[in-house]
């Protein structure tokens, strides 16, 4: 097999495409390697994805889920940040190209730029039911939740005011069901007794699913275990329900209006347009990688995490979590250490480590091999691999008393808003 560069090995140059869980689980595998290391990112920061959604039911805030890249490899010489966005991959010129016209070549080259939001055609609806994928997305959807809550307090009309306090979430995947917890948790719990003119305990937060059952891709019995818990939050889950129309304010399921004042969307994501580049088949928008994770045709690319098609022996696809990115990552970083030793590659295997979703407080699921958990004893599972996973002592620590604090008292403390500008409504903020 070729050698990735002529010369000195250290001239090797790895260019990595996203600093998310697969980005910088590659980063990190290559730190004592004999590579120049080259990490591009739009942002300057590495985001804790899973804990998104507690950024918009404001019981974190950005800075608890999001450490400085540069902070992070700081101590890893190699390795050095760019912040710029690639539109495209040349690779006849073995380069990627960024938004501002700059290329930059690559020996080898790892692709982990993450997903974003589908909404299967109906992109006009983006403004009006926002999603959950960046931390302003979850900025978003906090302004947007606390200020109807501070609306229906003085809003004249009993019509205007049920509407306001109706959140609709669309999807009942873990993001969507874990958002509908905490919202339901919030009305009840944290907002309980601070208004005057309304009672926030009336607020309706729905939850629709286009399946016949929420959870995806866990047990039956767990399924079920998570529909009960969100009922006994106060939820209304409507199952086996499509989105057939979304405006601002008003959403159509099936035959039924639903006037909303918060609308948000976790039906679906698709990979960066980037990835067409490439110019080989996709399943998805995702790249229908080789058993290396390489590129059909293109040795010297690998893909990970979201933008990576991989099949898993019992013929299901390897799910697009961040245990999944991960080992992508770190396997795609130890095949081009492969072919700059010049060896073989070797084949991509997923480890499942288990799945975990949290409804609300002391409500978890959880699969853990061939153990299953619900209730209480999930949720400190829940707890203890997340906070595990944090990048950052700091952050664990904050993470850890804001949650512990958030218990004891049912307070959440990152309730702050912003005064939204008149213009600004236009784009579907709250005034």
């Amino acid at each position: 097999m070729r050698r990735l560069a002529h010369g000195d090995n250290a001239g090797v140059h790895v260019v990595i495409v996203g600093g998310g869980f697969g980005g910088l689980a590659a980063a990190r595998h290559l730190a004592r390697a004999r590579v120049r290391i080259t990490l591009i990112d739009r942002q300057n920061y590495h985001l804790f994805q899973p804990l998104l959604y507690q950024v918009a039911g404001a019981v974190l805030s950005p800075a608890d889920i999001a450490s400085p890249l540069r902070a992070i490899l700081r101590r890893q010489r190699n390795a050095a940040v760019r912040m710029a966005t690639v539109d495209a991959v040349d690779a006849p010129g073995r380069a990627v190209v960024l938004d501002n016209g700059d290329r930059v070549d690559y020996d080898a080259l790892i692709l982990a730029a993450g997903a974003r939001s589908h909404y299967f055609g109906h992109e006009d609806w983006r403004s009006a039911a926002p999603s959950l994928k960046t931390l302003e997305d979850a900025l978003d959807i906090r302004q947007r939740v606390l200020a109807a809550f501070e609306r229906a307090e003085w809003a004249e009309r009993d019509a205007e005011q049920r509407e306001l306090l109706t959140f609709v979430v669309i999807g009942g995947g873990p993001t969507g069901v874990e958002l509908a917890g905490t919202l339901a948790e919030l009305a009840r719990r944290t907002l309980a007794r601070e208004f005057r003119r309304i009672d926030p305990r009336t607020a309706r937060v729905l939850l629709v699913e286009g399946e016949a059952g929420v959870l995806k891709g866990f047990p039956d019995e767990l399924r079920e275990r998570a529909l009960v818990d969100l009922q006994a939050l106060g939820v209304e889950v409507r199952l086996g329900k499509h989105v057939q129309k979304i405006e601002p304010g008003r959403v159509v399921v099936g035959d039924d209006p639903i006037a909303a004042g918060t609308i948000l969307w976790a039906a679906g994501v698709q990979p960066v347009p980037m990835v067409q580049s490439l110019g080989v088949p996709l399943d998805r928008g995702r790249v229908l990688v080789a058993d290396d994770l390489s590129v059909p045709g293109e040795p010297r690319i690998f893909v990970v995490g979201d933008l990576a098609a991989v099949r898993r022996p019992d013929g299901e696809w390897v799910p697009g979590v961040a245990p999944a990115a991960i080992q992508m990552g770190r396997h795609a970083a130890a095949n081009v250490l492969r072919l700059q030793a010049e060896r073989p590659t070797e084949p991509f295997s997923y480890r499942d480590r288990g799945t975990l979703a949290t409804i609300g407080r002391r409500r978890a699921v959880a699969v853990l091999g061939k153990r299953r958990f619900t209730g209480w004893l999930a949720w400190l599972v829940w707890l203890f691999v997340h906070l595990m996973a944090i990048v950052g002592f700091r952050s664990r620590l904050v993470v850890l008393i804001d949650w512990a604090w958030s218990y004891v008292t049912f307070q959440r403390h990152a309730r702050i808003l912003r005064r939204v500008r008149p213009w600004e409504a236009d784009k579907g903020a709250p005034v």
